[in-house]
């Protein structure tokens, strides 16, 4: 239970804050919900357009289950380019402008930079001193280190040098920072923060998405499945984003390995149905085809309503990472929380300063871009009984229940942030 009972109103600045119906992010509109149901007056400013969405919202106001957002108007964009940059800058320079607008019209007692970048901390602390607030930066992702490491741009570039300058501020200046990453404390502490000021608020799920009637499946993504059950087969299952990060050629390669390999006496035959988007898709699905891998189907992705009827239809669900620096301080993947909240069986491929599968007890972990301990560990799980697998599953779920609920987790952050 929080210790914080003052009511507060609370000016959480999220470039691509979306909503369940937007698209992502998704956290924004969680935590606020369920600071809107705790009695607090929450306004959300994002970008009008965000390549993270599904569907881009009009600009102006607008309010959202008692959330009252703004999406400022910013320049459309694509990729990773100057494009990009500019709809940042726009976005930024819209939202300082408008800093006399929201100390008048709001008075906020808590201003919380919260975008995936850290430049918007240089706004949002100059709001939060013109409104006599409090100042709070919640880190996603450790910029510049992530695209540095992960992207491998250079420390040098502008775009990091602008990103290291904006975290260093951040961490002088903050009265609190909110970490989704577990592991982040030293790297902070030699950026100049005070780690009296830092609290760790993991990713989460919000347990109404998985209550009342499930949606019906897509009828393509609901044959696939059928065509599995009829052979006897076990269904691997992804759903997710399908970029470089995710790892998903070593997944295909763990299939290839499998499709050579002799069927043992009483084996089912295990086949992958990948549901999503993304960078790498046009090329994973041609190397599919290239190399006949016909074990797995890519199927286009499927709205958030559905993905609990997906997770509860397969056998065995698969996340998996590169294998870079950047994950030891660990990781906080949204759909990590969905498996286990499905009580799937998992399989984790993955070296990182935290692990939740690990941790739950759930399934599997096996090294990352290791083919072979993949395909050991997709027909490990496969021979288990599905009694077996459930008990697993359960443990996920009981996990994240406890530990990554939104009551639980937006609880968890008002009292991070409330003024003492």
């Amino acid at each position: 239970m929080t210790q914080m009972t003052q009511v507060m109103k609370l000016l959480l600045i999220n470039h691509y804050a979306g909503t369940p119906e937007l698209g992502m992010e998704y956290r924004p509109y969680y935590l606020a919900r369920e600071w809107v149901r705790l009695g607090h007056q929450v306004h959300i400013l994002a970008s009008a357009q965000s390549h993270y969405r599904a569907r881009q919202p009009a600009p102006g106001d607008e309010v959202i289950d008692g959330i009252h957002y703004r999406w400022v108007p910013t320049p459309t964009y694509a990729g990773n380019g100057l494009g990009r940059f500019r709809n940042i800058v726009s976005f930024l320079s819209q939202v300082s402008a408008q800093t006399e607008e929201w100390v008048q019209r709001v008075r906020p007692d808590v201003v919380i930079a919260s975008s995936t970048y850290p430049m918007d901390n240089w706004v949002a602390h100059r709001l939060a001193r013109a409104a006599g607030a409090r100042f709070v930066y919640e880190v996603h992702d450790l910029w510049p280190l992530s695209p540095i490491e992960l992207s491998g741009m250079s420390p040098w570039h502008p775009f990091a040098l602008v990103c290291s300058s904006a975290e260093r501020y951040a961490y002088r200046h903050a009265d609190a920072v909110v970490s989704m990453l577990p592991k982040v404390h030293q790297h902070m502490a030699s950026r100049g923060l005070d780690l009296k000021k830092l609290s760790i608020v993991p990713n989460g799920i919000s347990p109404e998405d998985w209550q009342g009637p499930a949606q019906p499946l897509r009828s393509d993504v609901e044959q696939a499945i059928d065509a599995v059950r009829q052979i006897g087969g076990t269904v691997v299952g992804y759903a997710g984003s399908m970029g470089l990060p995710n790892a998903l050629d070593v997944l295909l390669d763990a299939v290839r390995l499998l499709m050579s390999q002799p069927t043992a006496p009483g084996d089912k035959p295990l086949r992958v149905i990948l549901v999503g988007d993304g960078h790498e898709r046009q090329r994973l699905v041609a190397r599919m085809a290239a190399e006949g891998l016909s074990h797995v189907t890519w199927l286009p992705p499927i709205p958030k309503a559905q993905i609990p009827t997906f997770l509860a239809a397969i056998d065995i669900a698969y996340i998996g990472w590169q294998r870079v620096p950047i994950y030891r301080f660990g990781i906080a993947p949204n759909k990590l929380m969905d498996y286990m909240m499905a009580s799937r069986a998992v399989l984790h491929s993955v070296e990182a300063g935290n692990d939740p599968v690990a941790e739950a007890g759930c399934g599997l972990t096996v090294p990352p871009e290791d083919p072979m301990a993949v395909a050991r560990g997709l027909r490990q799980l496969a021979q288990l009984s599905p009694k077996e697998r459930r008990v697993l599953g359960d443990r996920g779920r009981a996990f994240v229940m406890a530990h990554h609920s939104y009551p639980v987790l937006a609880r968890r952050f008002l009292d991070a942030v409330a003024p003492r």
